[in-house]
Protein backbone atom coordinates (compact mmCIF):
# COMPACT_ATOMS: atom_id res chain seq x y z
CA UNK A 1 0.00 0.00 0.00
CA UNK A 2 1.54 3.35 -1.18
CA UNK A 3 2.19 5.91 2.11
CA UNK A 4 -0.11 8.75 2.78
CA UNK A 5 1.74 11.49 1.05
CA UNK A 6 1.83 15.25 3.23
CA UNK A 7 2.95 18.61 1.78
CA UNK A 8 3.18 21.17 4.99
CA UNK A 9 2.27 24.74 3.91
CA UNK A 10 4.08 26.94 6.20
CA UNK A 11 7.49 26.02 7.82
CA UNK A 12 8.02 27.79 11.36
CA UNK A 13 7.87 26.47 14.57
CA UNK A 14 4.49 24.65 14.38
CA UNK A 15 5.25 23.43 10.35
CA UNK A 16 8.54 22.27 11.42
CA UNK A 17 7.05 20.45 14.73
CA UNK A 18 5.22 18.84 12.02
CA UNK A 19 7.43 17.56 9.76
CA UNK A 20 9.45 15.86 13.15
CA UNK A 21 6.63 14.47 14.27
CA UNK A 22 5.74 12.86 10.84
CA UNK A 23 9.09 11.50 10.53
CA UNK A 24 8.47 9.24 13.46
CA UNK A 25 4.78 7.82 12.01
CA UNK A 26 4.85 4.97 9.97
CA UNK A 27 3.41 5.13 6.55
CA UNK A 28 3.04 8.30 5.53
CA UNK A 29 6.05 10.81 3.45
CA UNK A 30 6.00 14.82 3.37
CA UNK A 31 6.46 15.13 -0.14
CA UNK A 32 6.92 19.06 -0.62
CA UNK A 33 7.51 21.61 1.49
CA UNK A 34 6.48 25.58 0.97
CA UNK A 35 7.46 28.76 2.94
CA UNK A 36 8.67 31.93 1.48
CA UNK A 37 11.48 32.86 3.78
CA UNK A 38 14.22 33.58 2.20
CA UNK A 39 16.63 31.38 4.66
CA UNK A 40 14.64 28.17 3.87
CA UNK A 41 13.84 28.23 0.21
CA UNK A 42 16.00 25.87 -1.57
CA UNK A 43 17.27 24.39 1.90
CA UNK A 44 16.45 20.99 2.39
CA UNK A 45 13.02 20.57 4.89
CA UNK A 46 15.92 18.44 7.29
CA UNK A 47 18.36 21.04 7.68
CA UNK A 48 16.64 22.52 10.74
CA UNK A 49 15.52 19.71 11.74
CA UNK A 50 17.20 17.40 14.44
CA UNK A 51 16.88 13.95 12.40
CA UNK A 52 18.92 11.54 11.65
CA UNK A 53 16.94 8.88 9.82
CA UNK A 54 16.26 7.98 6.55
CA UNK A 55 13.53 10.10 4.53
CA UNK A 56 13.34 11.40 0.84
CA UNK A 57 14.83 14.76 0.86
CA UNK A 58 12.78 17.29 -0.18
CA UNK A 59 13.69 20.83 -0.98
CA UNK A 60 11.66 23.78 1.00
CA UNK A 61 9.73 26.01 -2.58
CA UNK A 62 8.30 29.34 -2.05
CA UNK A 63 5.59 28.39 -5.22
CA UNK A 64 3.30 26.71 -3.94
CA UNK A 65 0.94 26.29 -6.86
CA UNK A 66 3.84 24.90 -8.85
CA UNK A 67 4.55 22.43 -5.96
CA UNK A 68 1.12 21.14 -5.87
CA UNK A 69 0.90 20.79 -9.82
CA UNK A 70 3.71 18.18 -9.65
CA UNK A 71 3.84 16.38 -6.58
CA UNK A 72 1.63 13.88 -4.86
CA UNK A 73 -0.30 15.10 -1.75
CA UNK A 74 -2.82 13.21 0.20
CA UNK A 75 -3.31 16.01 2.60
CA UNK A 76 -1.45 19.85 2.89
CA UNK A 77 -1.01 21.07 6.68
CA UNK A 78 -1.40 24.38 6.14
CA UNK A 79 0.58 26.49 9.19
CA UNK A 80 0.23 29.55 8.16
CA UNK A 81 -2.57 31.86 9.42
CA UNK A 82 -5.22 31.81 12.56
CA UNK A 83 -7.84 33.85 10.51
CA UNK A 84 -10.29 31.93 7.91
CA UNK A 85 -10.13 35.17 6.15
CA UNK A 86 -6.36 34.98 5.83
CA UNK A 87 -6.42 31.41 5.43
CA UNK A 88 -9.58 31.28 2.85
CA UNK A 89 -7.47 31.53 -0.70
CA UNK A 90 -4.70 29.27 0.31
CA UNK A 91 -7.56 26.80 1.26
CA UNK A 92 -9.21 27.38 -1.88
CA UNK A 93 -5.75 26.75 -3.96
CA UNK A 94 -5.51 22.98 -1.98
CA UNK A 95 -8.95 22.33 -2.83
CA UNK A 96 -9.37 23.24 -7.06
CA UNK A 97 -6.91 20.63 -6.89
CA UNK A 98 -8.85 17.99 -4.92
CA UNK A 99 -6.65 17.73 -2.03
CA UNK A 100 -7.57 17.66 1.48
CA UNK A 101 -7.04 20.42 4.12
CA UNK A 102 -5.98 20.52 7.89
CA UNK A 103 -5.54 23.91 9.23
CA UNK A 104 -3.89 25.02 12.27
CA UNK A 105 -5.81 28.64 12.23
CA UNK A 106 -7.61 28.74 15.44
CA UNK A 107 -10.90 30.39 13.41
CA UNK A 108 -11.10 27.46 11.21
CA UNK A 109 -11.76 25.02 14.29
CA UNK A 110 -15.17 26.30 13.78
CA UNK A 111 -15.32 28.93 11.28
CA UNK A 112 -19.02 29.56 10.95
CA UNK A 113 -18.14 31.11 14.16
CA UNK A 114 -17.25 34.42 13.11
CA UNK A 115 -17.21 33.65 8.98
CA UNK A 116 -20.43 31.83 8.28
CA UNK A 117 -20.48 32.75 4.27
CA UNK A 118 -17.01 31.21 4.07
CA UNK A 119 -17.56 28.33 5.66
CA UNK A 120 -20.26 27.60 3.55
CA UNK A 121 -18.14 28.87 0.39
CA UNK A 122 -15.49 26.32 1.38
CA UNK A 123 -17.83 23.84 2.18
CA UNK A 124 -19.54 23.81 -0.78
CA UNK A 125 -15.58 24.24 -3.17
CA UNK A 126 -14.56 21.03 -0.90
CA UNK A 127 -17.54 18.91 -1.88
CA UNK A 128 -17.38 19.42 -5.50
CA UNK A 129 -13.66 18.70 -5.33
CA UNK A 130 -14.59 15.57 -3.34
CA UNK A 131 -11.82 17.33 -0.93
CA UNK A 132 -12.04 17.38 3.29
CA UNK A 133 -10.82 20.46 5.09
CA UNK A 134 -10.27 20.50 8.80
CA UNK A 135 -9.27 22.81 11.26
CA UNK A 136 -7.79 22.03 14.73
CA UNK A 137 -5.48 22.59 17.42
CA UNK A 138 -5.05 22.21 21.01
CA UNK A 139 -7.22 25.35 21.89
CA UNK A 140 -9.58 25.56 19.64
CA UNK A 141 -9.95 21.98 19.01
CA UNK A 142 -9.55 20.05 21.87
CA UNK A 143 -8.97 21.50 25.52
CA UNK A 144 -11.68 24.13 25.97
CA UNK A 145 -14.52 22.40 23.51
CA UNK A 146 -14.19 19.09 22.32
CA UNK A 147 -12.91 17.76 25.87
CA UNK A 148 -15.61 19.86 26.98
CA UNK A 149 -18.32 18.06 24.61
CA UNK A 150 -16.56 14.67 25.51
CA UNK A 151 -17.11 14.88 29.27
CA UNK A 152 -20.77 15.93 29.19
CA UNK A 153 -21.44 12.55 27.18
CA UNK A 154 -21.85 10.97 30.59
CA UNK A 155 -24.15 13.50 32.05
CA UNK A 156 -28.31 14.08 31.97
CA UNK A 157 -28.09 17.34 31.70
CA UNK A 158 -25.97 20.34 31.81
CA UNK A 159 -26.62 23.43 33.47
CA UNK A 160 -23.29 25.53 33.10
CA UNK A 161 -19.80 25.53 32.08
CA UNK A 162 -16.88 26.78 33.00
CA UNK A 163 -13.13 25.87 31.04
CA UNK A 164 -10.08 27.08 32.34
CA UNK A 165 -6.71 27.05 30.47
CA UNK A 166 -3.61 28.48 32.59
CA UNK A 167 -0.81 27.92 29.61
CA UNK A 168 2.08 28.85 28.39
CA UNK A 169 3.13 30.98 25.14
CA UNK A 170 7.15 29.67 25.04
CA UNK A 171 6.20 27.21 22.60
CA UNK A 172 4.56 29.33 19.83
CA UNK A 173 6.07 31.04 16.90
CA UNK A 174 7.07 34.84 16.06
CA UNK A 175 2.98 35.27 14.87
CA UNK A 176 1.30 34.28 17.77
CA UNK A 177 3.89 36.66 19.96
CA UNK A 178 2.48 39.25 17.75
CA UNK A 179 -1.40 38.44 18.69
CA UNK A 180 -0.73 38.19 22.39
CA UNK A 181 1.37 41.57 22.50
CA UNK A 182 3.93 40.25 24.25
CA UNK A 183 6.71 42.57 25.12
CA UNK A 184 4.59 45.88 24.36
CA UNK A 185 4.32 48.49 26.81
CA UNK A 186 1.27 49.36 29.08
CA UNK A 187 0.40 52.42 26.67
CA UNK A 188 0.87 50.53 23.22
CA UNK A 189 -1.74 47.19 25.06
CA UNK A 190 -4.10 50.44 25.09
CA UNK A 191 -3.29 51.38 22.18
CA UNK A 192 -3.75 48.74 20.24
CA UNK A 193 -6.81 47.27 22.24
CA UNK A 194 -8.29 50.57 20.85
CA UNK A 195 -7.38 50.06 17.45
CA UNK A 196 -8.85 46.73 17.28
CA UNK A 197 -5.35 45.65 16.34
CA UNK A 198 -4.38 43.26 19.47
CA UNK A 199 -5.83 39.52 18.78
CA UNK A 200 -5.17 37.94 22.19
CA UNK A 201 -6.44 34.48 21.98
CA UNK A 202 -8.10 33.63 18.95
CA UNK A 203 -10.65 31.26 19.47
CA UNK A 204 -13.26 31.95 21.88
CA UNK A 205 -16.28 32.01 19.81
CA UNK A 206 -15.43 29.00 18.02
CA UNK A 207 -15.38 27.03 21.05
CA UNK A 208 -18.48 28.13 22.40
CA UNK A 209 -20.31 28.28 19.80
CA UNK A 210 -18.52 24.15 19.05
CA UNK A 211 -19.76 22.87 22.50
CA UNK A 212 -23.36 25.12 22.11
CA UNK A 213 -23.87 23.45 18.58
CA UNK A 214 -22.87 19.97 20.12
CA UNK A 215 -24.84 20.22 23.26
CA UNK A 216 -27.97 21.41 20.69
CA UNK A 217 -28.10 24.54 23.24
CA UNK A 218 -27.67 27.94 20.80
CA UNK A 219 -25.98 30.86 22.27
CA UNK A 220 -28.05 33.91 22.34
CA UNK A 221 -25.17 36.41 22.87
CA UNK A 222 -21.31 35.81 22.81
CA UNK A 223 -19.14 38.41 25.31
CA UNK A 224 -15.37 38.34 25.24
CA UNK A 225 -12.60 40.49 27.35
CA UNK A 226 -9.23 41.36 27.29
CA UNK A 227 -6.57 42.25 30.20
CA UNK A 228 -2.36 42.32 30.14
CA UNK A 229 -0.33 40.09 31.72
CA UNK A 230 2.23 42.02 33.06
CA UNK A 231 6.23 40.58 33.84
CA UNK A 232 8.41 42.40 36.84
CA UNK A 233 10.93 40.52 35.69
CA UNK A 234 12.90 39.96 32.25
CA UNK A 235 11.05 36.95 30.60
CA UNK A 236 12.49 35.17 27.19
CA UNK A 237 11.05 32.28 24.79
CA UNK A 238 12.07 31.26 21.86
CA UNK A 239 10.35 33.54 19.88
CA UNK A 240 9.39 36.13 22.29
CA UNK A 241 10.74 38.51 24.81
CA UNK A 242 9.24 40.72 27.26
CA UNK A 243 11.15 43.07 29.43
CA UNK A 244 9.99 43.88 33.04
CA UNK A 245 7.10 46.55 33.03
CA UNK A 246 6.05 44.94 29.50
CA UNK A 247 3.16 42.59 28.32
CA UNK A 248 4.38 38.87 29.06
CA UNK A 249 0.83 37.91 27.44
CA UNK A 250 -2.74 38.43 27.81
CA UNK A 251 -5.49 37.40 30.31
CA UNK A 252 -8.67 36.67 28.13
CA UNK A 253 -11.95 35.84 29.43
CA UNK A 254 -15.40 35.13 27.42
CA UNK A 255 -18.79 34.09 28.27
CA UNK A 256 -21.52 32.33 25.91
CA UNK A 257 -24.74 33.51 26.98
CA UNK A 258 -28.42 31.66 27.06
CA UNK A 259 -30.96 34.48 27.80
CA UNK A 260 -29.27 36.56 30.66
CA UNK A 261 -27.82 33.98 32.35
CA UNK A 262 -24.17 32.97 31.38
CA UNK A 263 -23.84 29.21 29.87
CA UNK A 264 -20.28 29.08 28.92
CA UNK A 265 -17.86 30.65 30.76
CA UNK A 266 -13.91 30.38 29.72
CA UNK A 267 -10.81 31.78 31.44
CA UNK A 268 -7.53 31.92 29.72
CA UNK A 269 -4.64 33.72 31.02
CA UNK A 270 -1.63 32.86 28.77
CA UNK A 271 1.68 34.38 28.82
CA UNK A 272 5.66 33.20 27.92
CA UNK A 273 7.69 31.02 30.40
CA UNK A 274 4.76 32.35 33.45
CA UNK A 275 6.68 30.10 36.10
CA UNK A 276 9.46 32.71 36.49
CA UNK A 277 6.90 34.54 38.68
CA UNK A 278 4.93 31.56 40.25
CA UNK A 279 2.22 30.63 37.96
CA UNK A 280 1.58 27.17 37.59
CA UNK A 281 -0.11 26.28 34.12
CA UNK A 282 -3.60 23.75 34.47
CA UNK A 283 -6.22 22.59 32.17
CA UNK A 284 -9.78 22.83 33.85
CA UNK A 285 -13.63 21.68 33.34
CA UNK A 286 -16.23 22.41 35.64
CA UNK A 287 -19.39 21.31 34.02
CA UNK A 288 -22.61 21.87 36.26
CA UNK A 289 -25.36 19.45 35.91
CA UNK A 290 -26.13 15.78 36.77
CA UNK A 291 -23.72 14.33 37.83
CA UNK A 292 -21.71 17.12 38.30
CA UNK A 293 -17.88 16.75 36.86
CA UNK A 294 -14.39 18.33 37.54
CA UNK A 295 -11.76 17.94 35.47
CA UNK A 296 -8.15 19.04 36.43
CA UNK A 297 -5.14 18.45 34.52
CA UNK A 298 -2.10 19.75 36.06
CA UNK A 299 -0.12 20.97 34.42
CA UNK A 300 -1.36 21.88 31.38
CA UNK A 301 -1.24 20.01 28.43
CA UNK A 302 1.61 21.59 26.42
CA UNK A 303 0.38 23.82 23.84
CA UNK A 304 2.90 23.18 21.12
CA UNK A 305 3.10 19.73 21.44
CA UNK A 306 -0.52 19.36 21.93
CA UNK A 307 -1.41 21.48 18.28
CA UNK A 308 1.03 19.57 16.38
CA UNK A 309 -0.14 15.83 17.45
CA UNK A 310 -3.98 17.18 17.07
CA UNK A 311 -3.17 18.29 13.17
CA UNK A 312 -1.16 14.92 12.87
CA UNK A 313 -3.16 12.38 14.48
CA UNK A 314 -6.32 13.69 12.42
CA UNK A 315 -4.62 13.18 9.27
CA UNK A 316 -6.14 8.82 8.65
CA UNK A 317 -9.96 11.03 9.80
CA UNK A 318 -9.57 13.26 7.32
CA UNK A 319 -8.70 10.85 4.68
CA UNK A 320 -11.44 8.47 5.66
CA UNK A 321 -14.03 11.54 5.55
CA UNK A 322 -16.72 12.40 3.09
CA UNK A 323 -15.98 15.77 1.22
CA UNK A 324 -17.01 18.98 2.75
CA UNK A 325 -15.99 21.28 5.96
CA UNK A 326 -15.33 19.23 9.24
CA UNK A 327 -14.72 20.01 12.74
CA UNK A 328 -13.81 17.99 15.53
CA UNK A 329 -17.16 17.11 16.59
CA UNK A 330 -17.84 15.82 13.07
CA UNK A 331 -15.02 13.51 13.01
CA UNK A 332 -13.88 10.89 15.27
CA UNK A 333 -11.91 10.66 18.72
CA UNK A 334 -8.57 12.25 17.98
CA UNK A 335 -6.03 9.13 19.43
CA UNK A 336 -2.41 8.54 19.20
CA UNK A 337 -1.35 6.66 16.33
CA UNK A 338 1.51 4.21 17.33
CA UNK A 339 1.42 1.91 14.56
CA UNK A 340 1.18 2.13 10.89
CA UNK A 341 -1.76 5.05 10.11
CA UNK A 342 -2.26 3.34 6.80
CA UNK A 343 -3.96 0.73 8.99
CA UNK A 344 -6.80 3.21 9.69
CA UNK A 345 -7.53 4.11 6.50
CA UNK A 346 -10.86 2.52 5.10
Amino acid sequence: MKKITVVIWGYGAMGKGIAEMLLKKKGVEITGVCDTHPKLVGKSFLAPLDYEGEHPDVMVEADIEALLDRTEASVVMIATDSFTKKSYDKIETVLKRGINVISTAEEMAYPKANEPKLAEKMDALAKANHATILGTGINPGFVMDLLVVAMSGVMSDVESIQATRVNSLSPFGPTVMEEQGVGISPETFEKRLTEGSLSGHVGFKESVMMIADALGAPIDRFEQQMKPIMTSIDRKSKYGEAKAGHLAGIDMTAQGFRGKEVFIDMKHPQQIEPELEGTQTGDYITIKGTPEINLSVKPEIDGGIGTIAMCVNMIPHVLNASPGLKTMIDLPVPRAILGDMRDLLD
